[in-house]
């Protein structure tokens, strides 16, 4: 498939317009390397505690996903309320989203398959750092369904 490019626009008002070199980005992978160590240490890759989510057996998960959504609320507010700048003193702006019945379909696809894989896409790297090997197999299916979900998208309803 080619594209023109009259073919599709992207818009993308928070990227930034500066130009690094690559060794600029080290300070991504530190932070992604602590943000797995708290994964495995708050138990978040665990198998079982996601499968005692989805039991309704504990509460441990969904307090967990219950202060991520806090603290994601708050940061928002704090940026708007604020006015907070990129570190660069670039402009933060907010899209809002439009609701399709997509979004329900999609969400009961990943809810599903996170039950039955007992991975999601936020861990997953953690956990196969951690050993669990077969989550390669989750990894590859995550690839291929995103990979699917962009040559079929323009054919889907919305």
């Amino acid at each position: 498939m080619q594209f023109n490019n009259t073919d599709f626009e992207v818009v993308c008002t928070n990227d930034s317009k500066r130009e690094h070199p690559w060794w600029y980005n080290l300070k991504y992978l530190a932070v992604g390397v602590l943000f797995g160590v708290v994964f495995v240490k708050a138990e978040i890759i665990s198998w079982f505690r996601i499968q005692e989510m989805f039991r309704l057996q504990s509460f441990h998960m969904y307090g967990v996903i219950g202060s991520a959504v806090v603290v994601g609320m708050m940061s928002v507010w704090l940026i708007k309320k604020f006015n907070v700048k990129t570190i660069h003193g670039e402009e933060i702006v907010f899209q809002h989203k439009k609701f399709n019945k997509g979004q329900i379909y999609g969400g009961l696809i990943f809810g599903f398959g996170w039950a039955l894989t007992g991975a999601c896409p936020g861990p997953l790297f953690a956990q196969i750092s951690s050993g669990a090997t077969v989550v390669l197999v989750v990894l590859a299916s995550a690839i291929a369904g995103t990979w699917t979900y962009g040559y079929f998208r323009e054919k889907l309803p919305a």
